[in-house]
C-alpha cells in the first residue's frame, strides 16, 4: 500500500515540514507530533517515508535520533541538507519599525541576535517556529512578529519583512529520508551525480583497542568515514553503541573489505541504510578547499 506521504515532525511551516517540500516536492507532507509519531506513521502504513533531522552544523546533533533510528525497524533511503533561512514574519501591512518583541524557539532567537539588536526588537521563547508563526497570526497584534522559515509565512497568511536574518549564513539542517524497505541499487542523486553513503551502527567487542583496531580497516582501504558519534545504551555507561557514515557501497571492494574487518571487533553491526550523498556534500568539500 502507497500513500504519496512523507511524515514529518512539528507543525505545518517547521524547517522539517520545508526539507520534504525540497526533497520530495510530489508528495503530501503528514506533521506528526513527536519523533516516535513520524517513525509509527511510516510504520503502520500512515506515510511512505519519515524526515527526520539528525544534525545541524552550528548545534551538533539532535537529541535522542540516534537512539531512534536502530529501534525504527526503517531504511535511510536518501538525505537531504536543508539551509536555515530565517524569515521575520508580521501581520499583512505591519511596517518593519512597528514590531516590539519577536517569537520563536529558542534556538533560532539565539540566532538572529544581531538583527534584533539592530531593530530595537524582543525576543519572547515559543514552543517552536512554524507554532510561533501560527500564534502570530491568530493573535492578531501588529507589534509581535515571529522568526521561522518562509514556508510558515506563506502557511499562515504572514508578511516576509525580513529575510535571511541568521547571524550564521551556513547555518544548515541534515535529514534522513527514512522508508519500511531497504534501498541499496546504485544511483545518482539530485544533481544526477555518483557518491553514495553508507550509515551503520556498531558495537565493539570487549577487548582492548577494539575501537582502534576496527577502525583501522576503513584506513587500510582508503575508506573515507565522515561521521563517528558514541552514545550509550540503556543508560548504562558501559555499554556503548557508535553510529557512523562511509563514503561508498558495501559492495564497493574497499567498503568490503573494511565492513569484514570491522566485524573482527564488533559484537553487533547493523546497516541502517545506503544511499546517495545529498549534492551540497561535495559543495561544502570544495568550499571548505
Amino acid at each position: 500500500m502507497t500513500t504519496n506521504r512523507i511524515a514529518f515532525q512539528g507543525e505545518p511551516g517547521a524547517y522539517s515540514h520545508q526539507a520534504c517540500r525540497d526533497a520530495r516536492p510530489d508528495m503530501e507532507a503528514l506533521p506528526c507530533r513527536t519523533f516516535e509519531d513520524v517513525i509509527d506513521a511510516v510504520r503502520a502504513g500512515e506515510a511512505d517515508l519519515a524526515m527526520l533531522p539528525v544534525e545541524n552544523s552550528t548545534y551538533g546533533r539532535v537529541a535522542d535520533i540516534h537512539h531512534l533510528l536502530p529501534e525504527s525497524g526503517l531504511h535511510i533511503v536518501d538525505e537531504a541538507f536543508v539551509r536555515v533561512h530565517i524569515s521575520l514574519l508580521a501581520l499583512p501591512g505591519t511596517p518593519l519599525s512597528e514590531i516590539t518583541d519577536a517569537m520563536s524557539h529558542t534556538v533560532l532567537l539565539g540566532q538572529c541576535r544581531g538583527f534584533m539588536r539592530q531593530h530595537g526588537i524582543r525576543g519572547i521563547t515559543g514552543a517552536d517556529t512554524a507554532g510561533s508563526a501560527r500564534i502570530v497570526a491568530d493573535r492578531g497584534q501588529r507589534h509581535i512578529a515571529a522568526l521561522a522559515s518562509p514556508l510558515a509565512g506563506e502557511i499562515y497568511g504572514l508578511d516576509r519583512l525580513a529575510d535571511e536574518i541568521e547571524d550564521r549564513q551556513n547555518n544548515t539542517t541534515r535529514f534522513l529520508v527514512m522508508s519500511r524497505q531497504p534501498d541499496h541499487r546504485r544511483r545518482p542523486n539530485r544533481a544526477g551525480e555518483d557518491g553514495m553513503i553508507t550509515s551503520f551502527v556498531f558495537r565493539v567487542r570487549n577487548i582492548p583497542a577494539a575501537l582502534y583496531k576496527a577502525m583501522g580497516g576503513f584506513a587500510t582501504n582508503g575508506v573515507n568515514m565522515t561521521k563517528l558519534e558514541s552514545y550509550m545504551v540503556d543508560g548504562v555507561f558501559t555499554a556503548t553503541q557508535f553510529y557512523a557514515d562511509i563514503e561508498g557501497h558495501p559492495d564497493d571492494a574497499n567498503v568490503r573489505l573494511a565492513l569484514e574487518e570491522l566485524s573482527y571487533f564488533t559484537s553487533m553491526m547493523n546497516i541502517l541504510g545506503v544511499y546517495p550523498a545529498d549534492p551540497l556534500r561535495a559543495m561544502q568539500r570544495m568550499a571548505q578547499g
